[in-house]
């Protein structure tokens, strides 16, 4: 299973609807990308068998843990079937 991401820190709407289009044409698991990004992926994916997936505190993991919870409780409101969180270590 492979997944696609795209979790640059500039991206336009067509880098992602590339992003979705590629990971539906390749049957992707998943395409992973910023919780920004998750309710236009989650359209765009819609009946296909690719999952959403919400990068949480990526890249450093430097927020707390209330900010994470927060940023995952909205990226699966908004569509994230799978959630992929950065660690403070």
């Amino acid at each position: 299973m492979i997944d696609h991401t795209f979790l640059k820190q500039f991206g336009s709407v067509q880098d992602v609807e590339k992003l979705c289009r590629e990971a539906r044409q390749y049957e992707f698991a998943m395409v992973a990308i910023h919780p920004s990004q998750v309710k236009r992926c989650s359209k765009l994916l819609k009946g296909s068998q690719v999952k959403v997936g919400a990068c949480i505190g990526f890249p450093l993991g430097q927020t707390t843990t209330a900010v994470k919870a927060f940023e995952t409780r909205e990226s699966i409101e908004n569509g994230a079937t799978e959630i992929d969180m950065v660690m403070n270590i």
